[in-house]
């Protein structure tokens, strides 16, 4: 069976994924993108804008997220800021070709039609965790899938035991508020295998990966 890996998920010190107040022009809220500095450095980073790099000791985590992954699943507010779905035109924060080249289940109460960009098809579902992950295991053809974030949706998962790697990256901030990635996931830890590695960037990378 298809594995359900979360990559590059960025946390503060103090456990916070995202910050308080996102929009639109804050897709972070007030942490704004110091979460994700570490990754914007990177080979990756430029490839996904057509540009080249060179690598960093960070790039042999941040590639793997596009290994061998045949579906995603996001929540409401990776694809956009609050609101968005009283928009009928928006179409993501990604434009006209999106980075994933998969289906992408989008997790919302307000469901509409898909939408497809370049490679990309969204899927927009009211789905429970196991719902939307049996459905996206099809459309990933014996492929992995991609549970893209953000840290509530990702929780969701935890919660229910559906996540089999992990990839959270420690930045040595500390943001006070926001969005807390471990809260009630007390003794997580007990299911996985663990290691953690830091790099030259300043960030501390710790997989969790689901005991055999």
């Amino acid at each position: 069976m298809s594995l359900v890996r979360v990559h590059n998920l960025a946390v503060s010190l103090d456990g916070f994924a995202t910050g308080v107040d996102q929009s639109l022009d804050a897709p972070f809220g007030h942490a704004g993108m110091r979460l994700m500095e570490w990754f914007k450095d990177t080979a990756t980073w430029a490839s996904l804008q057509g540009d080249d790099a060179p690598e960093t000791p960070d790039d042999a985590f941040a590639r793997r997220s596009f290994e061998g992954i045949g579906a995603e699943i996001m929540g409401a507010r990776k694809f956009g800021p609050p609101g968005w779905q009283d928009d009928a035109g928006w179409r993501g924060w990604w434009g006209d070709e999106p980075p994933f080249h998969t289906p992408v289940i989008v997790l919302t109460h307000r469901p509409r039609d898909p939408l497809v960009l370049g490679e990309t098809t969204f899927l927009f579902r009211n789905a429970a965790p196991a719902d939307a992950l049996a459905e996206a295991r099809v459309l990933a053809g014996g492929l992995d899938v991609r549970l893209g974030g953000g840290p509530t949706s990702v929780k969701e998962f935890l919660a229910e035991d559906l996540v089999d790697h992990l990839h959270v990256v420690v930045v040595p901030i500390v943001l006070g508020r926001g969005v807390s990635l471990w809260q009630g996931l007390e003794g997580l830890e007990a299911r996985f295998e663990t290691s953690a590695t830091s790099t030259p960037s300043g960030v501390t990378h710790v997989t969790f990966t689901r005991r055999g």
